[in-house]
């Protein structure tokens, strides 16, 4: 089964930037479709963003103008780069792929 690993989260203030990265086992030219999911303490995982069928780009509202997924095919990694973070983004941040499984998720804090 493909394995995503998610890194470079951590704790920024609000208004403050990062980049997610998400490195998959496998080569990624070929899934058409990914993303980024969250999960906030005490919330249910949500979607933030995705790519359908490699083209079309789908961003949750809470998101759409502050944060940005790409992918880099010769890395195999897809990325999210997320701007103006604010308190109500802290989470868990997942990478997502059919084919993958959930990994461990990379922490983001963003403090008021």
């Amino acid at each position: 089964q493909v394995q995503l690993m998610e890194s470079g989260g951590g704790l920024v203030h609000t208004g403050g930037s990062l980049t997610l990265s998400c490195a998959a086992s496998v080569s990624i030219a070929s899934m058409n479709d990914m993303g980024w999911y969250r999960q906030a303490p005490g919330k249910q995982r949500e979607v933030v963003t995705n790519i359908i069928s490699g083209t079309r780009i789908n961003y949750a509202a809470s998101v759409r103008g502050r944060f940005t997924i790409f992918r880099d095919l010769p890395k195999n990694t897809v990325y999210l780069q997320m701007n103006s973070l604010k308190p109500e983004d802290t989470a868990v941040y997942f990478c997502w792929a059919p084919e993958a499984s959930w990994g461990q998720g990379t922490q983001v804090t963003v403090s008021s």
